[in-house]
C-alpha cells in the first residue's frame, strides 16, 4: 500500500497511518488469542489478559494524563510531528489490546465460572462487564475517530485550529472518562485476583 495520495488539488500529499508492520504485529496478537481460546488454555488465556489489560490501561493512563497536555501546549508543527507519529502506532495497538483484553477475560470468566456465582458477589462481574463495554465503545467509537480525523486535518497545507480545537476539547474529556474508568477497572480485577 502507497504511504501517499494525492490531496485536493494544491494541497500536499496526504501520508497514510497505515504500516504493514502493525498491521502484522496486530494480526498476530489476534492469531496468538485465537489460538489460546481454542486450545482452552488458562495460562495462555491469563498471560494475554493481564499483559493486555496492563498496557492497554497503562498507554490509556499515560496518554491522557502525560502525553495529552503536553500535546495541547505544543506549537502547531510540533503538534503535527507528534500527531503524525503516534497515529499510526496507535491505530492498530490500541484496537487490538482493547479486542484482546475483553476476549481473554470472557473465555478466562468463563472457565472460572464467574458467571455462575451468586449475589452480592455477581455484581463485580456486572461491573467489569459494564466498564470494559464503555473503555471499547468510547475508545472505537469518540478516540479512535476521532484521532484520524486530526491527523488527516493535519496533514492539510492549512489545518482547520478551530477544528480541531473542537475535536481536541472532546477528546481530551474523554480521554480522562477513560483515565478514570481504567483505575476503576483495575479495582475490579484486583477484586477478581483476591477472590470474590
Amino acid at each position: 500500500m502507497s504511504e501517499q495520495a494525492a490531496g485536493p488539488m494544491g494541497s500536499a500529499p496526504t501520508v497514510s497511518p497505515l504500516r504493514i508492520p502493525y498491521v502484522v504485529a496486530a494480526g498476530s496478537a489476534l492469531l496468538l488469542m485465537s489460538a489460546a481460546i481454542y486450545l482452552g488454555n488458562r495460562w495462555a488465556l491469563d498471560f494475554m489478559h493481564v499483559l493486555g489489560g496492563g498496557l492497554w490501561s497503562g498507554i490509556d493512563l499515560f496518554m491522557g494524563f502525560v502525553i495529552g497536555p503536553i500535546l495541547r501546549r505544543l506549537p502547531l508543527e510540533s503538534r503535527k510531528a507528534m500527531i503524525e507519529a503516534l497515529v499510526p502506532r496507535t491505530l492498530f495497538l490500541m484496537p487490538t489490546l482493547s479486542i484482546v483484553t475483553t476476549t481473554t477475560g470472557w473465555f478466562l470468566a468463563l472457565q472460572m465460572e464467574l458467571f455462575d456465582v451468586g449475589y452480592p458477589q455477581f455484581y463485580w462481574v456486572v461491573a467489569a462487564l459494564v466498564i470494559v463495554t464503555m473503555l471499547t465503545v468510547q475508545g472505537l467509537g469518540v478516540l479512535l475517530p476521532t484521532n484520524l480525523r486530526i491527523y488527516f486535518e493535519m496533514q492539510k497545507q492549512h489545518p482547520d485550529s478551530d477544528k480541531m480545537a473542537r475535536w481536541m476539547y472532546v477528546f481530551v474529556r474523554v480521554v480522562a472518562i477513560q483515565g478514570t474508568m481504567q483505575v476503576a477497572i483495575i479495582v475490579v480485577m484486583a477484586r477478581f485476583a483476591t477472590g470474590l
